[in-house]
């Protein structure tokens, strides 16, 4: 018959080792575990602001503007330079001398509808400071606009130019003509920060055909 405290011992041994064996499981995928969390934040931070550049229809040769904030949050500012008015009759003075000006949001700016070409550029929350400022203050200190000397391409150009990008330099250009050939410029890159993070654009804006123009002359662009 078997020694009851060599059956105590055997059942104490096999305890340790099956003790052994789940401590060997956990720990690795704890470490796995521990190194993905050390990773997110990381990626996460990285690219959520953002400056972008866009153009959309409108009652005459489009108009450019920009969209800016936080990647990861729905609320979008508006910065665009425009007549101050809905009538036509400011806009057809602004081809011949200053016309008073708005620099927030216009009808159509929030609508993909209207949308004719985008160009969104990624920053850290350091840059954004300092690029969200800068736009901050031109809007405030920009009370004219003109279609020839100061329109809607010039206001949006003026911001591209401050975050180090290679502008067109003619602001005469039609606003969907100048932000695909700020993109081009650019060779697409999608990180302000320097070109050995730039990314390769994905091309002009994937919806196509005609789109629909966006009423109004205070929006009426250039």
């Amino acid at each position: 018959m078997r020694d009851p405290r060599t059956r105590a011992r055997g059942l104490a041994l096999g305890l340790c080792a099956a003790a052994i064996a789940a401590v060997m499981q956990v720990q690795p995928a704890s470490a796995q575990d521990a190194k993905q969390a050390s990773v997110k934040p990381q990626t996460a931070s990285r690219g959520v602001y953002y400056v972008d550049f866009r153009a959309r229809t409108a009652a005459s040769y489009g108009h450019a503007f920009v969209w800016y904030g936080r990647a990861d949050q729905k609320q979008i500012e508006v910065a665009g330079l425009h007549p101050a008015s809905e009538s036509v009759i400011p806009y057809i003075l602004g081809h011949v001398i200053p016309v008073p000006s708005e620099t927030g949001k216009s009808y159509g700016d929030l609508d993909d509808d209207y949308l004719t070409a985008s160009y969104r550029v990624y920053m850290t929350e350091a840059e954004a400071q300092r690029v969200f400022a800068y736009i901050r203050r031109i809007q405030a200190t920009s009370p004219l606009w003109n279609a020839a000397t100061y329109n809607c391409v010039a206001f949006i150009q003026d911001i591209a130019r401050y975050m180090g990008l290679k502008v067109p330099g003619n602001h005469l250009l039609y606003p969907e003509d100048w932000v695909n050939r700020l993109r081009d410029l650019n060779g697409g890159r999608r990180y302000m920060s320097s070109p050995a993070v730039a990314q390769a654009s994905s091309g002009k804006p994937s919806a196509s055909g005609q789109k629909p123009v966006a009423p109004g002359y205070a929006a009426a662009g250039y």
